[in-house]
This record gives C-alpha cells, sequence and structure tokens, in this order.
C-alpha cells in the first residue's frame, strides 16, 4: 500500500486562556479541537484529522470534498514558517 500524506489549511485562533484550531470544511463531522498553546491545539488537530481519515478508509467511503486538502502519494513533507 502507497503511503499518501495528507496536508490540511486549518484555521488557528486564540479561544479564552488557549487556542482553537479547526479544519472548516470538514468541522460538521468532528475537525475542531483546542489546546493551551497553539503547538499542542496544532498536535490535536493533526490527531483528529488522522482519525477521520482512517475511518473514511475504514468504511471504503471517499473523504468528504475540500479545496483546502492536498494529498500526495510517497513520502512528503509540510513546512509552515
Amino acid at each position: 500500500m502507497a503511503v499518501k500524506s495528507y496536508t490540511f489549511q486549518v484555521v488557528l485562533e486564540p479561544d479564552g486562556e488557549g487556542w482553537h484550531v479547526f479544519f472548516p470544511d470538514w468541522e460538521e463531522i468532528g475537525a475542531s479541537t483546542w489546546g493551551y498553546t497553539q503547538t499542542e491545539a496544532l498536535e490535536y488537530i493533526r490527531e483528529v484529522l488522522e482519525m477521520i481519515i482512517e475511518e473514511f478508509e475504514e468504511e471504503g467511503t471517499p473523504l468528504p470534498p475540500t479545496g483546502k486538502m492536498a494529498i500526495t502519494e510517497g513520502e512528503s513533507v509540510t513546512v509552515t514558517v
């Protein structure tokens, strides 16, 4: 099975004493979370998105359409500066 990498354009915003992060196109299916720090929030959304993708793959269902996600075959790296 070929490795696939997914890159998501998420929204990260201050929320009280922490940070709210979400993937707008999939927020209605649970792609939203919160963390005390930006790093923590981004790690949590990565885990949430991974779980969503795995669930769709296990069910054999195509991922919901979105224009804010890139999929690449093989190994890849996403760098944000």
